[in-house]
């Protein structure tokens, strides 16, 4: 069921480890599991409802604004991927839109379903800021990898990254990820083919298959 799989998820997640199966217990009682078809918004930038959202099953795209009113794609995030913030510690509206790419199943815990959990857990809270801290860091990374790596190399560190947070079967186009990386379809295409040749990942219709997330790494770190 997809509770079941949400509470299998939440038990792997880096900013629950040390809080046991009550803590995952409470955000799953308090949470509610929403099913979303494609080009559904599960959030959108600017909400005032912050709080915690994961991705149970499917896919949904990050998007955030950019100057010149433009939205801008930086990511994709697949089952096990959690997103979220809260007013709790003086921030302000949602900062990212998620957009469905494919029915997706999502776990979402408002702020207020959080302080109702706070109420017997208060180290909810920490969980929390475990949460946006490891949002920081990513995005810290994305911000690195840009101003570092050459292309190939920030094709393939994107591509492991991903892989490794959302599981090997990516729904996204190359059009797609030209966009998240900042670079030409061309280009992307051109790296894409070379790594398939060399058995890293597999090309479909609107989907990459990793096979090889350590060569990828291998790639990005070269």
């Amino acid at each position: 069921s997809p509770r079941e799989r949400a509470a299998e998820l939440l038990t792997r997640s880096v900013w629950l480890q040390g809080h046991g199966p009550p803590m995952i217990e409470a955000l799953l009682t308090h949470g509610r599991i929403v099913h979303l078809p494609t080009g559904a918004w599960a959030q959108s930038e600017g909400d005032e409802q912050t709080g915690i959202t994961l991705v149970v099953a499917g896919a949904v795209q990050m998007m955030c604004a950019a100057p010149g009113g433009r939205e801008v794609l930086f990511g994709q995030a697949g089952p096990g991927v959690a997103l979220g913030q809260t007013l709790r510690f003086g921030g302000g509206p949602r900062l990212v839109t998620l957009i469905c790419v494919e029915p997706s199943v999502l776990l979402l815990v408002p702020d207020h379903a959080l302080t109702r959990i706070a109420a017997e857990r208060p180290e909810v809270w920490q969980a929390v800021a475990a949460l946006v801290y490891l949002q920081l860091r990513g995005a810290l990374m994305i911000a690195a990898e840009a101003v570092a790596l050459p292309p190939r190399q920030r094709l393939a560190a994107r591509l492991d990254i991903m892989a490794r947070n959302g599981g090997p079967s990516l729904r996204m186009n190359q059009q797609v990820l030209a966009e998240m990386l900042g670079l030409s379809r061309k280009t992307v295409n051109g790296y894409l083919l070379a790594f398939q040749r060399a058995g890293l990942l597999t090309l479909g219709y609107g989907q990459i298959e990793v096979r090889d997330a350590s060569g990828l790494r291998r790639i990005a770190e070269s």
